[in-house]
């Protein structure tokens, strides 16, 4: 068999004619954040350049460390693709959040600024709490999750930092549905959301909204591919036939079934070998892409199903009583 390519060495073009490696490293920490400081220079050295994070997940000071450190050892910033998030309890002030960010990972700019959910959480000025509820436990909001439309100023707030400053290369959005992106797109100031990250994997069809995406230039990334804990997508009989037909691991079939469709992906491991090794490129084919989309038709199964979501129109998502156009 032919020699897989590697993931590291694709790109995909944006919409605003900058490119995006197609492999990247999440860095939501598994545990002690102290440990994303290791998983990025495992990562850089081994060939990726996309290290995606937030200010949300308390990691990009340990990043700024990896960062410092990759940099002694030759590897410049320009190289280097980086992106982070505001969450939805900073709303109000998302150069703030960015500026945050920009203290704590060592950089006087990021690669790609997202809106992390379309939603606005009741935050202080320092975005804190970040998952805000009253007394009864439930989510406090500053705008209704459903028919509210503060989340498109939050967009906008955005697009005007890459405006009217150089810390942003890209702009897009994270945990836009389909319904969201139509409320946001007759609204959009000057940017068209560049990427849409968003939970993709092959147990959660999702192909109206990529079909969406595509037809507006927005390139989908997927976050959590081999699903939640555990990583239950690796475990699947067809991705492991396929691992095997390969000689690759689950992971990187999982990898090339976005890569394959032009999608990036941003796989997160606290196992530095797996990291390091997780790069090759299987040349799946079309039907075995097919094939690897059916599971998801045949038994949807969506790992994230966080409370914010509710109401944002995604099918699948366990809890929300407040989408009822959707499954």
């Amino acid at each position: 068999m032919a020699q897989n390519r590697f993931a590291t060495e694709i790109y995909f073009d944006l919409n605003d004619k900058r490119k995006i490696p197609a492999l990247g490293l999440g860095t939501i920490p598994s545990g002690d954040p102290k440990g994303v400081k290791d998983q990025v220079i495992a990562a850089v050295e081994a060939g990726y350049r996309h290290i995606d994070t937030a200010w949300y997940y308390g990691s990009e000071k340990y990043i700024g460390e990896a960062l410092r450190e990759l940099s002694a050892k030759g590897v410049k910033r320009e190289d280097l693709f980086i992106t982070t998030k505001v969450w939805p309890s900073f709303y109000h002030s998302p150069e703030k959040s960015l500026d945050k960010s920009l203290h704590d990972l060592g950089t006087n700019y990021v690669d790609l600024l997202l809106q992390h959910w379309p939603v606005c959480l009741r935050g202080g000025e320092d975005g804190t709490p970040t998952e805000p509820k009253d007394k009864d436990g439930n989510l406090l909001y500053d705008d209704d999750p459903v028919t509210g439309e503060k989340f498109i100023d939050v967009y906008n707030a955005i697009e005007d930092i890459k405006l009217n400053t150089d810390k942003v290369k890209s702009v897009g959005v994270s945990n836009y549905s389909i319904p969201k992106l139509k409320q946001l797109l007759p609204n959009v100031k000057k940017f068209v959301p560049a990427v849409n990250q968003i939970e993709y994997h092959p147990q959660l069809p999702q192909k109206d909204l990529t079909d969406f995406c595509a037809e507006h230039g927005i390139l989908v990334e997927a976050y959590s591919p081999v699903g939640g804990p555990g990583a239950p997508v690796i475990k699947l009989p067809y991705v492991n036939e396929l691992a095997e037909k390969y000689d690759v691991s689950p992971n990187e079939v999982i990898n090339a079934y976005h890569i394959l469709e032009n999608r990036s992906v941003i796989p997160r491991s606290s196992n530095l070998e797996r990291i390091q090794t997780n790069i090759r490129l299987p040349k799946l084919t079309k039907d075995e892409l097919r094939t690897l989309y059916q599971i998801g038709v045949v038994k949807p199964t969506r790992y994230t199903n966080d409370p914010w979501g509710y109401g944002l129109g995604f099918r699948y998502w366990k809890g929300d009583t407040l989408s009822k156009n959707f499954d």
